[in-house]
């Protein structure tokens, strides 16, 4: 998911500065500063103000792909099941929500039976029922949710509305007994990650009335402790407590406690951090400019959260277009790049670190690795220029002009031209090619518009390997001439597709073996193929006000915005 406007794609950058000079210390995810388990009323109410440059797109959270709204569904939508509301590792266990329990799984792992607890109301008012369940799961195919072809067809009936999403039933997939306020799930194999799949966002449970097409800048009904009352793409998201909300579990939904949580766009960076220094507002989502860290690390040390993250930067190159649909030139590019220079451009090596390989550290499967690198080593050591400038005159594409797309913050723009600048050292013709971030991402997804090589990122869906090299590098996952094409490479191996389907099926009853076949395919992946040049593995920086408090940090969904005490 992007972080500014795809949930993936984080711009959590900083840029151009070492903050390995400045003495900003890394709070652990496992122990927050402040936090507490247990609810304190004392600190209930007052209106915590987040500041954002730009929306991040629709509002609807079976379409919206954006972290930036992910961290609002947390507070304001449920699903049967949902990723635990706590701090560190455990952020990444999967709890009952909407389910009594965790569903009673049969039928070697292809039937999933949930009991749907009785008595919750969503923000209109209206009881949630086992019909709402069947209907949100098939409104993710009628709006085309960005996963329903991926993800969803596993359920029976999934393939036919991924066909004629109009005309989507589910027959057979999704059967329900009123009676006993039961939902069974019916698959067509087994999966080792759906429940992860139910957890995110998209596994919203939403009123059988939500319109079976994007809602846009209109809010639905939820379940969660908050509901969105307004919505503007141009300034503000206002969202306030669920008058028909009560604490069901508090692992799955717990009480908030700002009585309402506005998100405010349009000021520049500069602006917000200066908000926040004074007390006028509580948090920046945007990248903190450079100029001001250093402010930042000495008066305000103690307002600043850093946490490794689980996503990649990187560059994906159009495996179907020249000059990289020839390996070569690909593997030269990979030589090329210095990560450790990309690294300076971001913020520094406190906050990132350069990697060779598609899964990230400390992921299911990760290996340490690096097939493109000087001296050989397993870790990396450098680029390697000779060999470089070899594979390009090998490669017959010398002199090949090349444009690389990135987003035009200050940040994006920089690495870009430092890739622009390698492209040109090796022997090509290029030159950069920046765009908002508003449309970047959906740019360079669509093979119509020609892209060569592009500058993105991407951010865990939840902690399983397919959800880089499957979602990302899948035959499945390449639809030309379409915005939603995530595989932005264009790359596609039938036996390696193979292989990732053995090792998801691997993942029910042997996760060990699965994680070392993740690892072998991550590795064949860049050593034999190179659909990327992989740059750096970030962190994440919250500057909150003074004034806050209880900040808790989940590596699912980050801060949690609905916990901060600001009173």
């Amino acid at each position: 998911m992007l972080r500014n406007q795809t949930m993936k794609s984080v711009g959590a950058s900083l840029a151009a500065l070492a903050l390995s000079t400045l003495g900003v210390v890394s709070v652990l995810p496992g122990s927050p500063a402040g936090a507490s388990s247990t609810y304190q009323s004392q600190h209930a109410g007052g209106t915590l103000k987040l500041l954002a440059s730009t929306a991040g797109g629709t509002l609807d959270p079976q379409v919206n792909y954006t972290l930036q709204y992910w961290q609002l569904y947390q507070a304001s939508y449920d699903g049967l099941v949902s990723f635990q509301k706590v701090s560190g590792a455990a952020s990444f266990q999967v709890v009952p929500d909407l389910a009594v329990a965790m569903p009673k799984v049969t039928n070697a792992g292809k039937t999933y039976t949930f009991v749907l607890r009785k008595g919750i109301k969503f923000s209109n008012g209206k009881p949630v029922t086992v019909n709402d369940v069947l209907s949100s799961f098939q409104r993710l195919f009628k709006v085309s949710n960005p996963n329903s072809g991926s993800w969803y067809n596993v359920i029976v009936g999934g393939p036919a509305c991924v066909t004629t999403p109009a005309t989507c039933t589910l027959k057979g997939g999704v059967v329900l007994n009123a009676a006993t306020n039961t939902i069974t799930v019916k698959l067509l194999h087994p999966d080792a990650e759906f429940l992860d799949q139910l957890a995110v966002p998209f596994g919203s449970v939403l009123p059988a009335s939500a319109p079976t097409k994007d809602s846009g800048s209109t809010p639905i009904p939820g379940t969660g402790a908050y509901q969105f009352k307004s919505y503007s793409p141009n300034t503000g998201i206002v969202m306030t407590r669920n008058p028909y909300f009560k604490v069901w579990s508090a692992a799955a939904q717990p009480q908030g406690y700002p009585n309402e949580i506005d998100m405010t766009f349009g000021a520049t960076v500069e602006s917000e951090v200066t908000a926040v220094q004074n007390g006028q507002a509580d948090w920046v989502f945007d990248p903190l400019p450079a100029d001001r860290l250093q402010q930042l690390s000495t008066k305000f040390a103690k307002q600043l959260n850093i946490h490794s993250l689980t996503a990649d930067w990187y560059l994906p190159m159009n495996t179907n277009l020249a000059p990289f649909n020839n390996l070569k030139a690909r593997q030269a590019l990979n030589y090329a790049i210095d990560k450790n220079a990309a690294i300076k451009l971001f913020g520094g090596k406190l906050l990132a670190q350069p990697t060779c390989t598609i899964l990230p550290p400390g992921f299911p499967g990760y290996v340490q690795s690096c097939a493109y690198n000087k001296g050989g080593s397993a870790s990396y050591a450098g680029p390697d220029l000779a060999k470089a400038k070899a594979l390009v005159a090998a490669s017959g594409t010398k002199g090949t002009a090349v444009a690389i797309v990135v987003q035009n913050d200050p940040v994006n723009s920089a690495v870009g031209q430092y890739v622009q600048s390698v492209l040109n050292s090796i022997g090509y013709k290029a030159t950069v090619k920046s765009l908002s971030a508003n449309i970047q991402f959906t740019y360079i997804q669509n093979t119509k518009n020609k892209v060569q090589i592009s500058l993105t990122q991407w951010y865990q869906d939840y902690p399983a390997a397919s959800d880089f090299l499957k979602v990302l590098l899948s035959c499945a996952e390449f639809h030309p001439a379409s915005d939603n094409s995530i595989n932005i490479a264009g790359f596609c191996n039938k036996p390696l597709d193979t292989k990732m389907n053995t090792a998801e099926t691997r993942e029910l009853v042997n996760p060990t073996g699965a994680n070392a076949l993740w690892g072998q395919i991550d590795q064949q992946m860049m050593s034999k193929y190179a659909p990327w040049v992989p740059l750096f593995n970030p962190k994440q920086i919250d500057f909150i006000s003074s004034r806050v408090g209880n900040y808790q940090f989940s590596r699912q969904f980050y801060m949690y915005v609905d916990q901060l005490w600001v009173k």
